[in-house]
């Protein structure tokens, strides 16, 4: 039982580091040590799959690598960065969505998503405009219709970790390009980081209950 929690510990004392400690300068530094928990997180994922994964659950995996791509990346380009980040969110959500199961009450969750990501997304093409960074919009726009697109599909495998997980990913971004293109947020550091780490953690966390679902659907499949 104890050996269980040596992993997950370890990732938040790592993130916690990271976050609290290491300084600014030198930019190298930073990168090393704000890429050791998603390495932490990777192989924590890793640990939650059977011995043969269903594809939908490698892709999510695939998804951890490429935003630990986008972690190293967006510290030099911020275009680079989100490029790494959109090709994560693309197979998480690929992922998501081998795994859904359709229903009202569930895909009802699009209202909610498509108003914040409406509001949110008009704010920051008034602000890329007034700033006059149109070529940022569409890549923007972009990764704001896939990450919104990731939750939901997040939201209907009914899975309580990769539904929180994706929220706290919205989230983490939201503050993100807010305090880059909008205005300052105070404590901005901090509160993308704890997000951001702990929303991958919680959709690594998700393969260890979404292998059972996974497993269940596929049953049911070749009874048929």
């Amino acid at each position: 039982m104890l050996n269980k929690w040596i992993l997950p510990t370890l990732i938040g004392i790592m993130a916690a580091i990271y976050i609290f400690i290491i300084p600014q300068e030198p930019l190298a530094l930073k990168i090393v040590f704000k890429l050791i928990p998603m390495l932490l997180i990777i192989l924590y994922a890793f640990r939650q799959l059977p011995s043969k994964p269903a594809p939908s659950m490698r892709l999510i995996v695939i998804g951890l690598f490429f935003c630990m791509l986008g972690d190293g990346f967006i510290a030099v380009s911020f275009v680079a960065g989100l490029g790494a980040f959109l090709a994560g969110h693309v197979f998480y959500l690929m992922g998501f969505i081998k795994m859904s199961r359709l229903n009202m009450t569930r895909l009802a969750a699009l209202l909610p998503i498509g108003l914040y990501s409406f509001i949110i997304g008009r704010q920051l093409i008034t602000a890329l405009q007034t700033e006059g960074n149109d070529g940022l919009m569409i890549p923007v726009i972009a990764y704001m219709l896939v990450i919104s697109l990731m939750a939901l599909t997040a939201i209907l495998t009914e899975n309580l970790w990769a539904t929180a997980g994706s929220i706290l990913f919205v989230i983490s971004d939201s503050i993100l390009s807010w305090n880059m293109f909008v205005s300052a947020i105070p404590y901005s550091d901090v509160l993308i980081m704890t997000t951001y780490y702990s929303a991958q953690f919680l959709i690594a966390t998700s393969l260890a209950s979404l292998r059972k679902s996974v497993g269940h659907k596929e049953g049911k499949s070749m009874n048929m």
